[in-house]
């Protein structure tokens, strides 16, 4: 997925479409899992060039003088819903790794800017392509010339969502990645930097990761061809470690999802169309500063022959965020294909496909796992293809079954009928909440989905382009909004009719794709306007 600029317009007659909930089942098998075995990984990673570091900072900057690790096997029901790590924050993409966990209240019942970080708009301009232009010199000649085509990315987009955590000196600080490059450290109270930004070569689209056993460490990738491993304790930020894309790639080099670390490894797939699993080894030198000696136990591809055949192109990056529960971790890609390994024996360089479905079309949103181990993806709908139709865009899928996994699907059509390639779909991830489902979709529906039954018991429309994953604290709904420019709440009293609370237009009113995050009565957000906000 490229992420396109949104319409600033829409008709009338996105109002007249509602959605089905389709009752087929499929019976066409997803690509063959043979095909996907994870192979020896080779030392593509480097280690930054030997600078002198800065003087430590004082421990309270740092999550913990004394980091605990895992306890193996956590991941499981229990997690569903909660917190995850040995440290007060929200430190990563949804929270945890089965995507579900969003922050903690009190949310505010009429929330306004307090402040706007920083003080000029955080942009790159990037290079798309070239043009030709014809002039005319002064004997009539007609002269061809070429011109770089650009575009402009401002401020946080898709997924955006930032880190927030309790600094044991008192500070909360809030840590995300914007469209200039750099990884940005907020005073939640103020606004006000807290650390010197960390730049990277190109732009950041995703969401980074805390790490969530007190090491200080941080997590993210780059679309400068690089994941990171970026050291807090430090007087600024140092890069520690970074893994460039793969050699092999199929699409590029951009890394979109999410790394989540469990049990002391990193699990994160890129747009190269691989999928990896990193030993951090994790430690402290003889100054009391975070070391890590990471090794990459696996890659394995995330595409097959079967996919090429199916979809008809190449476009299989993986730009969703990993999803693990148990001893499985699962991710989607670009070409539709839904894959479950087993980690149980990834020490041993051993991470076999366990599940294996084809949806039929991108899938960008991340994985939602509920307590039973049930898969929800949700799919874009581009390439119109027999497949989509059959499977919906809003899939429940049983990973366990040894039958046809599909549980139920939604449709998420264009409006109006017959629209263009990319008005069909779901880009955000669905917020999980008493057994109900939130999901935005492109067209502009916010839904309520029953997770039993696949019905859709509530439909409201909040405008085109909705890409910001819904959020769900203390009972309170809230969106990002991109026709709209801001934010807007529902109360979940009755979880199945939400009923408005508030809404909120942020900076300028510029779209808001970026998913918000909520803790102890902030909501902090970025904007495609250039700049990042915090509300109270």
């Amino acid at each position: 997925m490229t992420q396109r600029p949104y319409l600033v317009v829409v008709s009338a007659a996105l109002l007249a479409v509602g959605l089905v909930v389709l009752a087929v089942r499929t019976s066409g098998p997803g690509p063959a899992a043979a095909d996907a075995r994870p192979v020896v990984a080779q030392p593509t990673a480097t280690t930054a060039p030997g600078t002198a570091a800065p003087e430590p900072t004082s421990p309270a900057a740092s999550p913990t003088t004394s980091p605990m690790p895992e306890n193996r096997g956590m991941v499981g029901a229990s997690t569903v819903g909660s917190p995850w790590g040995t440290i007060a924050g929200l430190l990563q993409f949804r929270g945890n790794p089965t995507r579900t966990w969003y922050g903690t209240g009190p949310v505010p019942t009429a929330p306004r800017e307090v402040w706007r970080y920083p003080d000029r708009t955080m942009c790159t301009e990037e290079v798309t392509g070239e043009e030709v232009v014809q002039t005319t010199d002064a004997e009539g000649n007609v002269i061809d010339t070429t011109r770089p085509v650009t575009k402009l990315w401002c401020g946080t987009g898709w997924t955006g969502q930032p880190v927030v955590w309790e600094r044991p000196d008192g500070v909360t600080e809030v840590i995300f990645g914007g469209f200039d490059g750099a990884v940005h450290f907020v005073d939640a109270a103020t606004g006000e930097a807290t650390r010197a930004k960390f730049q990277t070569g190109h732009m950041i689209k995703g969401s980074v990761t805390l790490d969530p056993n007190g090491f200080p460490l941080l997590y993210f990738g780059s679309r400068d061809d690089n994941l990171r491993i970026v050291a807090l304790d430090r007087g600024d930020p140092v890069e520690l470690w970074r893994l460039p894309a793969n050699p092999n790639r199929v699409w590029n080099n951009d890394w979109d999802g999410n790394p989540v670390i469990v049990d002391g490894l990193l699990l994160e797939g890129g747009e190269d169309s691989w999928f990896y699993a990193i030993e951090l080894n994790r430690d402290t030198d003889a100054d009391g500063l975070v070391t890590v000696a990471p090794e990459v136990l696996v890659e394995v591809e995330g595409w097959n022959d079967q996919l090429f055949r199916d979809v008809g192109d190449r476009n299989v990056s993986i730009e969703n965020s990993v999803a693990v529960f148990e001893d499985r971790v699962y991710f989607a890609n670009s070409g539709g294909r839904v894959v479950g390994l087993d980690l149980a024996d990834v020490r041993r360089g051993e991470a076999p496909v366990v599940f294996d479905y084809w949806v039929g079309d991108d899938v960008d949103a991340s994985i939602v796992i509920d307590a039973e181990g049930m898969l929800y993806v949700s799919v874009e709908l581009e390439r119109f293809l027999p497949r989509a139709e059959e499977v919906g865009q809003l899939v429940k899928l049983d990973p366990y079954t040894a039958g046809d996994p599909r549980v139920w699907g939604v449709a998420v059509p264009p409006r109006p009928p017959g629209g263009g390639p990319d008005d069909g779909g779901i880009w955000g991830t669905p917020a999980l909440h008493e057994g109900l489902l939130y999901a935005t979709t492109h067209p502009g529906d916010l839904l309520v989905v029953d997770t039993a039954t696949g019905e859709v018991v509530w439909r409201q429309d909040i405008g085109y382009h909705e890409w910001s994953s819904p959020v769900v604290v203390d009972d309170t709904l809230i969106v990002g909004a991109c026709e709209e420019g801001g934010l807007l709440a529902w109360s979940l009293r009755d979880p199945r009719a939400p009923t408005p609370l508030w809404d909120v237009t942020v900076g300028g009113g510029a779209c808001i794709e970026s998913t918000p995050a909520v803790w102890n009565g902030g909501i902090y957000v970025g904007s495609r306007d250039g700049f990042f906000y915090g509300l109270r």
